[in-house]
């Protein structure tokens, strides 16, 4: 440990005395390594933004998406269909599930009355779809209880309200014969230009105050609904968040639960378990690729300060030969000051690296933010800075083996 202490401690010396020689080498070194550590960091920022993305269309991995649809025309709506689907979260001891029914509601606008498509969900859907409206809010548990419908529009619903924010509280009038009233709580950003107008409801109490044909019904959803005979016949969709080494298994458990509820109706049960590996390997090797080329940049300038240095030490280096010192130990000097320099270099990159990503809002460069922003990656720093030693240490190889074969009596003569 002596020799080593001493080695770094010498290597270290040289390298302040001649500090200016290695300087711009350095430098580039160090912008060497904050690149190859801020494109780690951004590769794993990508990922997951990908995945982000991919889960606010298809849901978390992994979502079960339940559908049914009738096997003859004369078929009816299975009545326990509700049910069995409550039952199927406590049987399965599921956490985050929601229904789907997409259908129309009678909406009064300030330029009239027209029909508008309503999508009846649960307030899970939110978690498994990373919802995150431009405005206000998403469901809560909360709203399963209110005494009034709550609704999250889009932007283009706000607008044919003749409303640009959530500012007056705005509510709405639904319904034709019988309207209720129901409060908006939230906006979601329009999914393409012009888009039409579109609210979610809660399931439970779309059911409730609206009814399926989308007419409305009398204070408190105490009068009877008579589904609309112009609508074909439909169960609305379940999507259900399993743990990805169940999915299967579930899946057709659940299968045949809602078929058994379901005579006349055949239940499809798909899954979102998709694949990325092949994602994130070739975004890894890309940013590998950036980094190493800029660090072959940086170790280049480095091993022509190297040798012009060597060069200009070789009397010293003689000298220290006729006093004993071994080819081994002259060998580790000359290599250690490069390894040392590129260490210090690489601690420095990867500081400006964490600097970086910590302080600039890079994760826009992906659209809208990321939600779960992940952590700056350990791994991004060890790379950096095993990135760091090694281009030291092959720069300071070839400078090293001119070193260790310097002859004495030449070298004093020099």
């Amino acid at each position: 440990m002596t020799g080593v202490v001493g080695a770094i401690v010498e290597a270290w010396g040289e390298l302040r005395i001649h500090k200016l020689r290695v300087l711009l080498a350095l430098i580039g070194v160090a912008c060497a390594v904050t690149a190859i550590t801020g494109v780690t960091a951004l590769v794993s920022m990508l990922n997951q933004s990908f995945k982000e993305q991919t889960e606010r269309q298809s849901g978390r991995v992994v979502t079960l998406n339940v559908n049914a649809w009738s096997m003859g025309e004369n078929a009816t709506p299975p009545t326990g269909w509700d049910a069995e689907f409550d039952r199927v979260l406590e049987r399965y001891d599921i956490t985050y599930a929601s229904r789907n029914e997409w259908t129309q509601a009678v909406v009064r606008y300030p330029d009239g009355t027209r029909a508008t498509q309503v999508q009846a969900v649960d307030a899970d859907l939110g978690t498994i779809n990373r919802i995150v409206p431009v405005q206000g809010r998403w469901f809560t548990d909360a709203d399963e209880e209110a005494m009034a419908p709550t609704l999250v529009v889009n932007e283009a619903f706000l607008e044919a309200q003749g409303l640009s924010d959530l500012s007056s509280h705005p509510t709405v009038q639904l319904g034709d014969r019988a309207p209720v009233t129901a409060a908006v709580v939230g906006v979601l950003h329009d999914d393409w230009v012009d888009a039409e107008p579109v609210a979610y409801v809660l399931y439970d109490q779309f059911h409730s105050w609206i009814g399926p044909d989308g007419s409305g019904m009398q204070s408190g959803g105490s009068g009877p609904v008579v589904p609309n005979p112009m609508m074909p016949p439909q169960v609305p969709s379940m999507y259900l968040w399993v743990p990805t080494e169940q999915s299967m298994d579930l899946g057709d458990q659940i299968k045949r639960d809602m078929q058994a509820v379901a005579p006349g109706w055949e239940v499809d049960v798909q899954d979102n378990n998709y694949n990325t590996g092949g994602l994130d390997r070739a975004t890894k090797w890309v940013g590998i690729g950036v980094g190493a080329f800029a660090l072959l940049l940086g170790g280049l300038g480095l091993v022509n300060i190297a040798l012009v240095t060597v060069r200009y030490r070789i009397r010293e280096i003689g000298i220290r030969r006729s006093f004993g010192a071994t080819s081994g130990r002259v060998f580790f000097g000359v290599m250690l000051e490069s390894v040392v320099a590129t260490v210090v270099a690489g601690l420095v990159g990867v500081v400006l690296a964490v600097a970086i990503i910590k302080n600039v809002p890079v994760e826009r460069m992906f659209g809208s933010g990321i939600q779960d922003m992940p952590p700056f990656p350990v791994s991004a720093a060890l790379v950096g800075m095993a990135a760091a030693v090694a281009v030291g240490a092959l720069a300071g190889l070839i400078p090293a083996i001119v070193a260790v074969r310097v002859k004495v009596i030449d070298a004093i003569r020099y």
